[in-house]
């Protein structure tokens, strides 16, 4: 009687492995930077930053997409301290394999610009989006609060593997990441050949300075205990620190009209973590009454939807330093979503989301080429049918 059921399951197996090689480079293994450790460009927990690296080939040899992993952030010691013996905290933790899909798929199918690129995947680990540098460390916890060095480590070993040589280079990351790629936007281009094409694609990153849905500032105190804990300052916009002080300068919308390379924003209007840990966090709702709605904006009252068409009001008005520059693009559609980059099925396949009959792959690239410029706000939820049911990816966040 179970030969039957093992036939099952060894069939669905290979199914799974077919799609899985049919639609992308599978699992690329990690790679430890022990030489890191000397420079103090640790992860929370003091161990060696990590990365994974799917080789360029052909024309897009000379061509680097470099991708920022995301996974939230710490704010204090206590909650740096939760982190630290996780993988968002060591790379003692993280696994040694890292499925590539979306924009950093090998397949020209799947990822028509850049399948042929170098692309790699820079473990997060550091809590603090890349941004981090204390030199101290406290025996009593042994916390490191090193992200900026991380990320420096990392790009210059990155160099002296070729990228030194780049003709093309994208910085692109999700959530977290995604912040950590605007942040960081004009530094990595600072790093590349001086006659290279550098640009920026952040994905989720792009979080407003919004209250909660009870009125309270919960997502500014919370970066500014950010950027406190993990001595940031000194990496974000002198421009914006010096009018709005250090904690808001984490917010993309203080910062974006002040950077100088070329930036594409890719984001939901309605993004579902800004949704459920900023404008509805658990704290505001003790009584679970907008949980439904948190679950899917399309199970919200009148009252909820009219609170959740507020912050993409909002969401839109944060844009306007994108808006107004021609160097910039943006694909903002109205789908209930977190990360589109990374996945395969948002990123371009048929029934993928669309703006102006556009994928994101396809507005990117030809952004990126200089093919077409792309700044395209969709319309009010539920107005696009390419958006489909909503992709709850995200997790809410421990602090909220």
């Amino acid at each position: 009687m179970e030969i039957p059921r093992i036939w099952q399951w060894l069939n669905l197996l290979v199914c799974v492995l077919l799609l899985i090689k049919s639609e992308g480079s599978g699992f690329v293994p990690i790679t430890y930077l022990e030489d890191a450790e000397s420079k103090g460009a640790v992860c929370l927990d003091g161990s060696p930053p990590a990365y994974h690296f799917d080789k360029g080939s052909g024309e897009g040899v000379n061509s680097w997409i470099v991708h920022l992993e995301g996974g939230g952030w710490c704010s204090d010691v206590s909650s740096c301290l939760e982190r630290k013996d996780t993988r968002l905290g060591s790379s003692k933790q993280m696994d040694t394999q890292a499925g590539f899909y979306g924009i950093l798929n090998n397949q020209q199918d799947y990822n028509p610009d850049f399948y042929n690129w170098n692309r790699i995947k820079i473990r997060y680990c550091d809590g603090s989006s890349f941004t981090g540098d204390v030199e101290e460390v406290d025996p009593t916890n042994n916390l490191h609060f090193r992200g900026a060095r991380i990320f420096e480590a990392v790009i210059k070993h990155l160099l002296a593997k070729g990228m030194e040589n780049a003709e093309n280079a994208i910085l692109s990351g999700c959530s977290a990441g995604g912040l950590a790629a605007i942040l960081n936007c004009d530094r990595f281009k600072s790093f590349l050949p001086n006659g290279a094409r550098v640009k920026c694609a952040p994905d989720a990153g792009y979080f407003i300075h919004v209250p909660d849905v009870s009125g309270t500032k919960r997502i500014e105190n919370f970066y500014k205990g950010v950027v406190e804990t993990h001595g940031s300052a000194k990496y974000l916009s002198k421009s914006c620190t010096s009018k709005y002080g250090a904690g808001l300068c984490f917010f993309p919308q203080y910062v974006v009209q002040d950077i100088a390379t070329p930036i594409f924003v890719v984001n939901a209007a309605y993004d579902s973590w800004q949704i459920r840990n900023i404008l509805i966090p658990g704290m505001a709702d003790p009584h679970g009454s907008w949980q439904n709605c948190r679950d899917d904006i399309g199970n919200c009252t009148p009252d909820q939807l009219d609170a959740v068409q507020g912050f993409r009001e909002d969401f839109i008005k944060a844009l306007s330093g994108v808006q107004n520059s021609p160097s910039k693009g943006m694909f903002i559609d109205s789908c209930y979503i977190h990360c589109q980059t990374e996945m395969q099925e948002s990123w371009f396949k048929t029934d993928a989301p669309q703006l102006a009959n556009t994928t994101i792959a396809k507005a990117v690239g030809d952004w990126f080429y200089d093919r077409k410029p792309f700044q395209h706000i969709d319309c009010a939820f539920p107005c696009n049918p390419t958006c489909g049911k909503p992709v709850l990816n995200v997790k809410v966040h421990p602090e909220f």
